[in-house]
């Protein structure tokens, strides 16, 4: 939610407008800000909803009826240790990636491209 302090849809909008840009099938100005505040909005609940499934994960992977993992080992991958285990791999694999790249060694990276780059 902090997103929604510092990301004002109105300036955008209105700096869209002064410099000439705009986004396809939407008309400038006010439904640009309309528009903008809406994904926002839709970007932020998603992420909301997906780091309380990420916060209530170790609950349901310590609960008897769904696996029968000791509760020291359930307790280790925390919400919040695994948001840092997620984020320091997939960190270090766009670092090997971006250093591969840099070396020319597209053989080495051909089969395991990271989801969603484009070139």
């Amino acid at each position: 939610f902090y997103t929604a302090i510092t990301f004002n849809p109105i300036d955008v909008a209105n700096n869209l407008q002064k410099y000439g840009g705009f986004i396809p099938g939407i008309r400038p100005g006010k439904n640009t800000a309309e528009y903008l505040d809406y994904l926002m909005t839709r970007v932020a609940f998603t992420g909301a909803l997906f780091l309380a499934l990420i916060a209530i994960f170790p609950s349901i992977i310590n609960s008897p009826k769904v696996l029968n993992i000791p509760f020291m080992i359930a307790s280790f991958f925390g919400g919040t240790g695994l948001l840092i285990i997620v984020g320091v791999v997939l960190d270090t694999m766009k670092q090997i990636e971006s250093q591969l790249l840099m070396r020319h060694y597209e053989g080495f990276i051909k089969k395991g491209k990271l989801r969603g780059r484009t070139r």
